[in-house]
């Protein structure tokens, strides 16, 4: 796993958030890496969180993205399930916590009117476009996604999601075709 602090590259997986009309999908691919060796392909990097209310997608070395998620469900459980709260309280304590600090992740979350991503750098990011990428892959995913947004009018936030990763997975190594999909209608939940 390659670290960098910030908004930088991880390789190992990609995760994609997709808002259109009154649908918020989320996306990510299965494949868990070790430096240049698969060690799974279907791992579940996509969750809903909060009474299945908020989902969200993480990023960066397995371990370190699942302690940052467990304080991130500590935050909406202390919140009420209030995304941007949550997010900015996590994002505050993961930069000035010495242990929490060092840990290299990256999570995208939405609810039914909020997308976010965060990061241990202290950023707490709401898209301009509704489409946010993380991961080896994101770059690929989120140009795959921008173009389908403006080209493709009659597709789903899922089915953009899920085409941008396929997309992805045909570019980036770190990317597999084992795609998981979550998704929040607006007033409602569903799974994919």
């Amino acid at each position: 796993m390659e670290k960098t602090r910030g908004l930088g590259k991880t390789r190992g997986t990609t995760i994609i958030l997709v808002r259109r009309d009154s649908q918020v999908a989320i996306a990510g691919d299965g494949q868990v890496t070790f430096g240049s060796t698969v060690l799974k392909g279907t791992a579940k990097k996509v969750r809903r969180l909060y009474q299945d209310k908020i989902i969200c997608g993480y990023a960066g070395a397995t371990a370190d993205a699942l302690t940052i998620l467990e304080r991130f469900e500590d935050q909406l459980s202390k919140y009420s399930g209030q995304l941007t709260r949550a997010a900015v309280e996590l994002a505050k304590s993961w930069r000035l916590d010495r242990g929490l600090r060092r840990l290299e992740a990256f999570l995208l979350a939405a609810d039914q009117d909020v997308s976010l991503m965060i990061s241990g750098s202290g950023d707490v990011l709401e898209p301009d476009d509704q489409v946010m990428a993380i991961g080896s892959g994101g770059p690929y995913a989120l140009a795959a996604a921008r173009a389908m947004i403006q080209e493709a009018p009659k597709l789903t936030a899922s089915q953009i999601a899920q085409k941008a990763l396929i997309i992805a997975g045909q570019i980036c190594v770190y990317t597999n075709s084992n795609i998981q999909v979550e998704t929040l209608p607006k007033g409602t939940s569903e799974t994919k």
